[in-house]
């Protein structure tokens, strides 16, 4: 998992927990187009990610970045890949009827790391 932090239209920060996955690139993320976290990727492009190792929390890794792209081409394949890799499931077991899912690519600006 890492943590999102996303700006809400009231200039307060979000910050959720979230499943990922890299495409070389880009860190990706997927959520629901009816979500307030959509809204704020939608409106507000500057994000940060935290990814902190489980085993030891002085090892970890901040992305600052912007969202590049967003699409729902591919997006149900990239949640039922995301379920695999955190659930060992092959399909996300979570969808709600008429639900819209989008792929939300990153692209980092700043790195930083520690341990």
């Amino acid at each position: 998992f890492v943590s999102l932090a996303t700006q809400m239209k009231s200039g307060q920060i979000q910050v959720q927990p979230v499943w990922c996955s890299y495409d070389g690139r880009h860190i990706l993320v997927n959520t629901e187009k009816q979500r307030a976290k959509y809204d704020n990727l939608h409106a507000r492009r500057p994000v940060t990610v935290l990814a902190v190792d489980p085993a030891n929390v002085y090892h970890w890794i901040e992305v600052r970045g912007e969202v590049f792209e967003e699409t729902e081409s591919g997006a149900d394949a990239h949640i039922d890949s995301l379920a695999k890799k955190y659930l060992g499931q092959d399909t996300y077991p979570y969808r709600r009827p008429g639900e819209v899912r989008v792929t939300v690519k990153i692209a980092a600006d700043r790195v930083q790391t520690m341990g």
